[in-house]
């Protein structure tokens, strides 16, 4: 089993900038992906970002241009910059671990998901 560990939420003003980590634990050759997701209460989790562990970024395209995902091997840690952040960004912020074929359709594809985090509130005041 993998475990992981989001830290980093808060609350920012509109534009403001926080960034998420997501450490992982245990049998971390056991998966090949690491996702990003948020879910607000009453509505279906989505898909933020993901990455490879072998390299390949996704994006939602409602995050595209604004979000950055990386990993640092050393540390197993994957993180989730978010720049100039909107009203409708807040959320429970997830990570997630899974085996995936490849490419953006997999990769923030919700049941391809098999271990998840805690989650990390982020709260965007106007």
């Amino acid at each position: 089993q993998v475990q992981l560990m989001e830290t980093g939420g808060g609350s920012v003003q509109v534009g403001g900038s926080l960034r998420l980590s997501c450490t992982a634990s245990g049998n971390t050759n056991r998966f090949n992906v690491i996702g990003w997701f948020r879910q607000v209460p009453g509505q279906e989790r989505e898909g933020v970002a993901a990455i490879y562990t072998v390299g390949g970024e996704y994006y939602a395209d409602s995050v595209k241009g604004r979000f950055t995902i990386s990993q640092d091997r050393a540390v197993n840690t994957v993180y989730l910059q978010m720049n100039n952040l909107k009203p409708e960004d807040a959320a429970i912020y997830y990570c997630a671990a899974a085996h995936a074929p490849g490419g953006r359709r997999w990769a923030l594809t919700t049941p391809l998901y098999h271990n998840w985090g805690q989650g990390t509130q982020v709260t965007v005041s106007s």
